[in-house]
C-alpha cells in the first residue's frame, strides 16, 4: 500500500520529497488537499480536515497508517 500511495503522490505533485522526515513541512495547503483527495478517492475513504495534520502527514508510513485506519474504519 505504501508504494501505491507513493506512487499516486508522486504522479500529482512531483514537486513534494515524498522521502522528507517531515513530510508535512514539504506540502502547501493545495498539495494537502490535493494528497487528501487523491488518497479519498483511490481508497475510497473520507478524509476530512481534522486528518490533515502534522502527525498523519510527517511521513509516507505515518500517511499509510492514515489510510489503513480509515479503512478499517469503513
Amino acid at each position: 500500500m505504501k508504494d501505491r500511495i507513493k506512487s499516486l503522490l508522486e504522479e500529482n505533485l512531483p514537486t513534494v520529497d515524498l522521502e522528507s522526515d517531515f513530510l508535512f513541512s514539504e506540502m502547501d495547503s493545495i498539495a494537502m488537499t490535493t494528497a487528501m483527495m487523491i488518497l479519498s478517492e483511490e481508497f475510497k475513504i473520507e478524509l476530512t480536515s481534522e486528518d490533515a495534520t502534522p502527525k498523519n502527514f510527517m511521513s509516507l508510513d505515518s500517511l499509510t497508517s492514515l489510510v489503513k485506519s480509515k479503512l478499517k474504519e469503513k
